[in-house]
């Protein structure tokens, strides 16, 4: 992890009494103190500074994602999970990058997901793009030693209103996230696969079986590489597709889409259908509302009749 060097943030802010803001005092039984934040907050440039303020007692890691890319929501899902599993040893920052650009340009984020801690008003950078669980927990891991090293040491006071309760976890969801914690996406497939078999009308499920899809796809796998090898390998459809996967986890959907639609007008027999068939799925995981989404079917329609 290393310090940004064109972003402060300390100036946003200001030390207080550890006493008067924590509702817990460190010294009984070495227990940390505690604060009165929400676990888990939407990050915009009106709260920057409340959440600012909560970095110099509690590390914040932001996440910062966009709705268009599956990979950062899983990224932030993730996350959510840890900070209450770590019993709110962090607060959770989800910034929607396309909702609040201006905090994304101040935090120096180019790309989706990005996660960087603040820690006493200072952001410090993390990583970009998907990792595995354990090398997730690991990382934060790293973080808490880091802020504890410089004084921030408490936790979110757990038990305060954290806002509406997210819908209780199905057996599938369940299922299909721990195979995706450990890494094993062929079995979160799998999971979907029985699932949609059982209830083929359930669009739901072959949403997230493209989204889980997508994600063993690109697993491992260096976005701006993959870029670069379709540069290189322009009459390759593999190539071509797996640079639409990683415009997509880049939160470039018009790229992804380009990409896919190009793969389909450039390509004929198998290939085409492979790219058609890709294309599809990628409709599916990026959701039919999405206005990229109405365009690219009218220019696949064109394409095809």
């Amino acid at each position: 992890m290393s310090m940004f060097g064109a972003v402060d943030l300390s100036g946003l802010a200001q030390r207080q009494d550890k006493t008067a803001a924590s509702t817990g005092a460190p010294g009984e039984g070495g227990q940390p103190p505690t604060y009165p934040a929400p676990l888990v907050v939407e990050l915009t440039a009106d709260n920057l500074r409340d959440v600012a303020q909560v970095s110099t007692e509690v590390p914040v890691v932001v996440v910062a994602f966009t709705p268009r890319s599956q990979v950062s929501t899983e990224v932030a899902a993730q996350l959510e999970r840890l900070a209450a599993d770590m019993g709110g040893r962090f607060e959770l920052a989800r910034l929607d990058a396309d909702a609040a650009p201006e905090v994304a340009q101040a935090l120096q984020v180019t790309a989706v997901p990005t996660v960087l801690a603040l820690l006493a008003g200072q952001p410090v950078a993390m990583f970009q793009g998907a990792v595995p669980h354990e090398q997730l927990r690991q990382i934060l891991d790293q973080l808490l030693e880091l802020a504890a090293a410089n004084g921030v040491r408490g936790r979110v006071a757990l038990g305060t209103d954290q806002g509406p309760s997210e819908p209780e976890e199905t057996e599938v969801e369940r299922a299909a996230r721990e195979a995706i914690e450990r890494g094993d996406y062929e079995a979160a497939i799998e999971v979907y696969d029985h699932a949609v078999a059982q209830n083929p009308g359930d669009d739901a499920l072959r949403v997230a079986r493209s989204q889980v899809r997508v994600l063993a796809r690109m697993d491992g796998k260096d976005p701006r590489a993959l870029l670069a090898a379709a540069q290189a390998a322009p009459d390759d459809v593999e190539a071509a597709l797996a640079a639409a996967d990683a415009a997509l986890a880049l939160g470039d959907v018009s790229a992804a889409l380009g990409r896919a639609l190009e793969a389909v007008r450039s390509h004929t027999g198998e290939e085409r259908d492979r790219a058609r068939l890709r294309l599809l799925e990628l409709f599916e995981v990026i959701g039919s509302g999405s206005p990229e989404v109405a365009r690219a079917r009218r220019q696949l329609a064109t394409l095809l009749f």
